[in-house]
């Protein structure tokens, strides 16, 4: 039996979480009896069936003797929903696939091991690469506590990202910003500065009809907006606190805040950032915070001076850079404000993908 073959299908089945199934990670299962696809399924959201329980009620009979293809280790401990690996073992499945363990500390090994006391064989990992990579976020959060944070920044050929009043729209084309929302969307969180804000009054929201994203309504989601505001500038009246969704406004006086909303538009957490000596919100405690809440993958969209402090703390996993075929001058803002004097200061990156996004061209980078 080709194992790589089913366990590839059932990864093109998890991704297909990609954008609705935070804070869990995306999970896909299919089911194989005598070289036959008998069930198959994706984990859809939180709090509903799990990727298992979907392939299992699509194979009904058929699963008994049969083989298990999972992305990821069956849960083995009762949360929002049973636990997957019982559900396996009371199907009377024969023997699981599984693409790589889950570091959660209530599973960690135990969904394997409970399937292994039934008499099931286990065989992992399989195609773990790959599996890994969909739910990258997902596992930082379960071993370090922190999401996984992701900078976008989109730039001219001479590195610009803004003319000195700040105007920057718009330096790309309308399929680099389509994909951006795609950004978004997989997000937990999106993350800027009070400046940015009151610079371009964005609403930091997932914007589905510019997404080119096919899914269900029900599936959608929108991710928690952070804005950084030590200096306490925003009143409340900016645009995206008059738009449903949750909002963290990170303050270093919550008391001293004039930000209020409306309830019936979704929540606003004013939390008391811890500062840093010079005063700054402390970018590391926002992280554990966001890590706390469940956010497994977060996204910046900030000017120079917040991506550059978030690249500081060496806590960036992924550079997302959009290039667009302009120039824009010596007096337009720059990419990002680092304090680097000395070359041997400089921050390398290696290329993970380049490739165009209608005329723009898109690079993605991690840390070297």
């Amino acid at each position: 039996m080709n194992h790589e073959y089913y366990m590839a299908r059932a990864l093109q089945l998890a991704a297909l979480g990609l954008y609705s199934t935070s804070p869990n990670p995306r999970v896909g299962c299919v089911i194989v009896r005598d070289g036959e696809i008998v069930g198959e399924g994706w984990h859809q959201k939180a709090g509903e069936p799990h990727a298992e329980v979907h392939a299992l009620r699509m194979a009904g009979d058929k699963a008994r003797g049969a083989t298990a293809y999972v992305t990821l280790e069956p849960c083995s401990h009762y949360g929002r929903t049973p636990p997957c690996a019982e559900g396996l073992i009371k199907a009377g499945v024969a023997r699981v696939i599984g693409a790589c363990s889950d570091p959660n500390p209530l599973v960690a090994g135990r969904g394997y091991q409970m399937l292994r006391d039934a008499g099931i064989e286990v065989i992992t990992p399989c195609l773990e690469t790959q599996a890994i990579a969909l739910n990258k976020g997902f596992m930082q959060r379960m071993r370090s506590g922190l999401p996984l944070v992701r900078i976008k920044l989109a730039q001219s050929l001479d590195g610009r990202t803004a003319m000195a009043s700040g105007e920057s729209q718009w330096i790309t084309g309308p399929a680099a910003r389509a994909d951006v929302q795609r950004l978004r969307a997989r997000s937990c969180a999106v993350i800027t500065g009070a400046g940015s804000v009151l610079t371009d009054n964005p609403s930091m929201k997932v914007r589905p009809q510019e997404s080119g994203i096919e899914q269900e309504d029900r599936l959608w989601r929108q991710p928690l907006r952070v804005v950084i505001d030590g200096q306490q500038r925003l009143t409340g009246s900016e645009k995206l606190f008059s738009l449903p969704g949750d909002i963290l406004l990170a303050v270093a006086d919550a008391s001293r805040s004039k930000v209020q909303r409306d309830a019936a538009l979704g929540s606003l957490t004013l939390w008391q950032a811890p500062l840093t000596r010079q005063g700054k919100v402390d970018l590391n405690a926002l992280l554990a915070e966001l890590g706390r809440l469940g956010c497994n993958e977060v996204l910046v969209e900030s000017g120079a001076q917040l991506a550059g402090a978030f690249i500081a703390t060496g806590q960036v996993s992924e550079l997302v850079l959009y290039c667009a075929p302009t120039l824009l001058g010596s007096n337009a803002r720059p990419l990002l404000s680092l304090g680097l004097e000395r070359m041997e200061q400089q921050l390398r990156w290696q290329w993970q993908d380049v490739r165009m996004v209608g005329g723009d061209l898109k690079l993605t980078l991690t840390p070297a």
